[in-house]
């Protein structure tokens, strides 16, 4: 089976804010992600470097998957970034605008040239038209690279639009995205929502991303952590119709057809089926 690790809930803190570091170990999330980049001025960014260095060397986050996000290649921050970052050796390294396969490669290289262990893999955020129309190619360039991060807020500002509910503006980028993510086998993060005062249009976006996709959501306070914990498992439903439907199958082997509730049962409702009941046990044995 496939590596099932949750990542529903994916949260971004600036690594400047240490209160925020310190509540981040106790918080529910499958993910941390300290920011280099938007969530810390310019004046700040040696002392937040050097702070989420000390984070990820200091541990006690748990069960969570802990990345820091660095500035952008170009930027006059990104090689102390990638230097300070690297050795460090969080669980991943978020690099920003991510264009290309040329751009993962380097990355890649920069990498192993500033020692980042085998286990720090890279995320690349898809922000640009560019990358959305590369998008495959990009997700397939280096088996480092193992989460694609779409950034919404980027690509609003990209392609002239504005935020609207049921994110028209942006649906065929949420679509390729998901496909070029899923025909190379990487995750897919949703971007983030930004209204903190309307819960009912965030649990609405956390839906529409797991129905076209999407393996989880980057989030921007704690208090959106449980509707996308919630979002993104399988419901209870789901898993109990899995199960049957697994069990009819094994029952049935070498019967022929196998039928589940009036529902013709092939390879494919398997494997799905086993997919769901990977999920939920992989979220169980973190919530226990």
């Amino acid at each position: 089976m496939a590596d099932y690790r949750p990542r529903r809930s994916v949260l971004y803190l600036p690594a400047s804010n240490a209160r925020a570091l310190e509540k981040a170990r106790t918080l529910p999330c499958d993910g941390v992600i300290l920011d280099l980049e938007d969530a810390v001025a310019p004046d700040a960014k040696p002392a937040a470097r050097q702070a989420a260095v000390e984070a990820v060397r200091t541990g006690g986050f748990g069960r969570r998957e802990l990345a820091v996000r660095v500035n952008a290649v170009g930027t006059e921050w990104h090689e102390a970034d990638l230097a300070a970052v690297c050795p460090a050796g969080p669980d991943a390294v978020v690099v920003p605008k991510v264009d290309s396969a040329e751009t993962v490669q380097a990355l890649v290289a920069a990498f192993e040239r500033h020692a980042a262990p085998e286990h720090t893999a890279l995320w690349a955020m898809v922000e640009t038209p560019a990358a959305v129309l590369q998008v495959a190619e990009i997700a397939r360039a280096s088996e480092r690279l193992t989460v694609l991060v779409l950034g919404t807020n980027d690509l609003v500002k990209e392609l002239g639009v504005e935020h609207v509910p049921g994110r028209l503006p942006l649906q065929t980028a949420l679509g390729l995205t998901v496909l070029g993510a899923k025909a190379a086998g990487v995750v897919v993060l949703d971007g983030v929502y930004n209204d903190l005062s309307n819960a009912e249009g965030y649990l609405a976006e956390c839906r529409q991303g797991r129905a076209l996709g999407f393996d989880g959501k980057t989030l921007i306070h704690p208090s959106q952590v449980e509707g996308a914990n919630d979002a993104y498992a399988p419901s209870a439903e789901a898993v109990e119709d899995a199960r049957g439907l697994l069990d009819a199958w094994n029952a049935a082997q070498g019967a022929g057809v196998v039928t589940y509730r009036g529902r013709m049962v092939e390879n494919l409702h398997v494997a799905t089926a086993e997919r769901v009941l990977a999920l939920h046990d992989a979220i169980t044995a973190l919530d226990t």
